[in-house]
């Protein structure tokens, strides 16, 4: 699958087609499609693109559905004897962001094959799993021959 790293909001993300990230908040209306063009690095599974800052040629494109906050991140400012006590909050406006595509590449599944492939997932794993622990139970030889 193809993966890119894109700077929003002066913050890395690494994205790849269908995830869901949370940057900081973007003038955008929920369900309207932007794109990112401050593309860093794009690996796909033959080539891998560095820029100097940026991908040439490449966007990442994207849909916005929706907005929220934060949580609440608290300050405190304390000077014992000197009765200095200062308590603020602050809580970020955040956008969500669905990555679409990259560069055109990697078209994002629709969303009743994610679903299924995230179930069907820790199946698939489970089996590997216990193949290790019978491997590790199984009982070692001596070479004495005795």
């Amino acid at each position: 699958s193809v993966t890119a790293v894109i700077v929003s909001g002066g913050k890395q993300y690494r994205v790849a087609p269908g995830d869901e990230i949370l940057v900081d908040r973007l003038d955008q209306e929920p369900g309207s499609e932007i794109s990112f063009e401050r593309v860093l690095l794009v690996v796909d599974e033959e080539k891998t693109e560095i820029g100097t800052p940026h991908v040439s040629g490449v966007k990442v494109g994207a849909k916005v559905l929706g907005h929220r906050r934060g949580p609440k991140i608290d300050v405190l400012r304390y000077k014992s004897k000197k009765r200095v006590r200062v308590h603020r909050g602050a809580r970020a406006d955040l956008t969500i962001v669905q990555i679409v595509d990259i560069g055109g590449r990697g078209a994002a599944k629709p969303a009743a094959a994610t679903a299924e492939a995230s179930v069907e997932a820790p199946v698939k794993a489970a089996p590997r799993a216990r193949a290790r622990a019978k491997v590790v139970a199984e009982p070692v030889e001596d070479s004495d021959g005795a």
